[in-house]
């Protein structure tokens, strides 16, 4: 029950890191249901082998007589000039296609009731011999000499943690609100500690914040903490923790409205730039900390989360394992290989239709695929969603195919950009687990 618990918090942990405190409304629920998927149990497919993709349309649970759906196939977004229409037997129709490269066959169907209903939308999609898909370009001959000089100079920061206590209900665990200096903007998060921890009992977990604007989650720094960690969540820009939406808000739609893009002509410019540094920074803070165990490092986030995480475990060799769900931020060049990048999408194209030159450049200073190659942690776990259509399965599967040390993914067939329950559990499991091998060594 314990476990299970601890599982479901998780859950919720990492649905905050994804989408935000914020959830949308939702739309009402249509009658008329349509879905799709791949026939193969595993949606896994050799290149140039048929995938045959099954449609189902109900009307009230019941399979409708009669209709047609529309289709297209894409390859994981971008259009291959592929799209017909299919009628429907009892419910049912079929799609084949396939893809002569390692990629992602994704099939877009549509329905409609009658002709001047909205029409009703599936994806579904295919992995072509997803664990052989290179990334678009090769790492950069200086990646590693300009991240070894930004570490450098961040060397040169006092290591000096602000720690102001924080009031909240679980009184097994302190927690601070903790502010480090950095460059730039300082690392802002809050610091979680089971009461009456002994020096080198706790290993260490930093939770990192999926896309938009908001404060540090100190219910991720104290639900961990509860689980026995050295527990640290710190928000994505540095900025006050525990301030009014209306705070946050204000930021989202101001100074931080374009941050994805802000400083993206250059490696030294680039935003994310000091987003990953401060990763580096709250590694400093933690590893300092009488409580660590000395053997366990641990960072965990989703979506810009995930993105951090990768980058978190190749620019620091204190990572021991990190968990990345449906990662950002991976094979920014993609373009150049004609598949699709994923978010931010930080490379335009010009007018003759090829990426910026000068800002693809920069790009490939920042990529997690090129992080991922770096990584000398004794493991991790990767999410990916197979409609994902925010960061791609192709460009996820270009970061994970490069890391060198003991992998695993796990295949969110029916998912886009959010995880069911088994990838959230997968992500804690794979934690918990490496906790465990750390114990006994």
């Amino acid at each position: 029950m314990q476990r299970r618990a601890f599982l479901a918090l998780s859950f919720l942990l990492l649905s905050f890191h994804l989408h935000g405190a914020q959830t949308p409304p939702s739309a009402p629920e249509s009658s008329v249901k349509i879905t799709a998927r791949a026939e193969r149990e595993s949606a896994i497919y050799k290149k140039s082998e048929d995938v045959l993709f099954n449609i189902h349309v109900t009307h009230s649970g019941t399979p409708v007589a009669s209709g047609e759906v529309e289709w297209s196939l894409l390859k994981d977004g971008l259009p291959l000039n592929l799209q017909g229409k299919a009628s429907l037997e009892n419910g049912k129709a079929s799609v084949t296609g396939k893809l002569d490269e390692p990629g992602f066959l994704q099939l877009r169907v549509s329905y409609r009731e009658t002709p001047k209903e909205k029409p009703l939308t599936a994806l579904a999609g295919a992995g072509i011999d997803p664990e052989k898909i290179q990334g678009s370009l090769p790492v950069p001959d200086d990646f590693d000499s300009f991240w070894s000089s930004q570490k450098a100079l961040l060397s040169k920061v006092p290591l000096s943690p602000e720690l102001t206590p924080v009031s909240q209900p679980n009184k097994s665990v302190e927690a601070f609100d903790l502010q480090a200096p950095c460059i730039g903007a300082p690392v802002s998060g809050y610091l979680a500690i089971p009461a009456q921890a002994k020096p080198k009992s706790l290993p260490i977990i930093l939770t990192v914040h999926g896309a938009g604007v908001r404060g540090s989650s100190l219910g991720s720094a104290t639900g961990w903490a509860s689980k026995g960690f050295l527990a640290m969540d710190i928000n994505a820009h540095g900025i006050p923790n525990g301030k009014p939406d209306e705070f946050y808000k204000g930021l989202l739609e101001g100074a931080l409205k374009t941050y994805r893009y802000d400083g993206r002509e250059s490696r030294d410019t680039s935003y994310f730039r000091g987003m990953f540094l401060r990763l580096v920074r709250a590694i400093d803070v933690l590893t300092a900390r009488p409580e660590w165990d000395g053997k366990s490092v641990v960072v965990y986030g989703s979506s810009q989360g995930g993105y951090q995480a990768i980058v978190a475990a190749g620019l620091d060799p204190r990572v021991t394992f990190f968990s990345a769900g449906v990662p950002a931020g991976c094979d920014h060049s993609g373009m150049v290989a004609n598949r699709i990048a994923g978010w931010p999408k930080i490379v335009p194209t010009i007018d003759s239709g090829k990426p910026d030159a000068q800002i693809l450049e920069a790009s490939r200073y920042i990529d997690a695929a090129n992080f991922a190659s770096r990584i000398k942690a004794s493991g991790c776990c990767f999410t990916v969603g197979f409609i994902d259509t925010t960061c791609p399965p192709s460009s996820v599967y270009a970061a994970y195919n490069r890391v060198p040390v003991a992998k695993h993914i796990e295949n969110d067939i029916l998912s886009g950009h959010a995880q069911s329950n088994k990838s959230s559990a997968a992500m804690a499991d794979a934690v918990l687990k490496h906790i465990e091998q750390q114990k006994s060594r």
